[in-house]
């Protein structure tokens, strides 16, 4: 079995996924400032050139962090990340789709339109990136409105791959130069919350 993964949210992802559950794999680093993932051997393996890429013992072959993570709940069910009754994995879900939908998504869309490493992945509109840019605040009160309940992770008293999706979300904001606005206490207290788990070092 073998993790092909490199710098990047979704790679990320994984990795800290791996390590609440204590899973060791090996792990090939996949270099996209070498254009390592454009590689015909690499295109084998995701005609997308994209990682993270999980290679099976009978090479079978998966894409796509969350369905890398699926797999591995299957496999290593224990600690439940994906829920662990009907309405927690539900939630977990809606969390999930929402993290990526709502944040993901509109932070992914400044790197995509404004940074150089995607300019030749797509036609980039430096007027969308500045909007998405001013958007991102917003996204960020609205969770902070959610979690206005008081619960400690976002589908509810559990840690979830959602934590890790929304967390992630926030270390790519900042890496970005939009930073989660200090006033929004409620997702201040769950972003640390996140941040001190041991995984987060992944």
């Amino acid at each position: 079995m073998k993790l092909y993964q490199g710098m990047g949210p979704n790679s990320y992802r994984v990795r800290i996924f791996l390590r609440e559950k204590g899973i060791d794999v090996p792990m090939v680093e996949v270099d996209f400032a070498k254009g390592e993932h454009k590689a015909p051997v690499f295109l084998e393996l995701n005609s997308l050139g994209q990682i993270p890429v999980l290679e099976l013992d009978d090479g079978a072959i998966v894409t796509e962090s969350v369905a890398i993570c699926r797999y591995f709940e299957e496999t290593h069910p224990e600690p439940p990340l994906f829920g662990s009754d009907a309405v927690s994995r539900a939630k977990v879900e809606m969390w999930n789709r929402r993290a990526e939908l709502v944040i993901f998504g509109t932070i992914g869309n400044v790197a995509l339109h404004s940074d150089a490493l995607f300019k030749d992945r797509l036609t980039q509109f430096p007027a969308f990136a500045e909007t998405e840019r001013q958007a991102v605040p917003r996204k960020w009160a609205w969770l902070d409105q959610e979690l206005a309940d008081g619960r400690p992770f976002l589908a509810g008293e559990s840690f979830s791959v959602a934590d890790i999706t929304a967390g992630v979300c926030g270390w790519l904001s900042e890496i970005f130069g939009m930073e989660i606005p200090a006033d929004l206490k409620n997702v201040q207290r769950w972003n640390e919350r996140v941040r001190g788990r041991p995984s987060w070092n992944a």
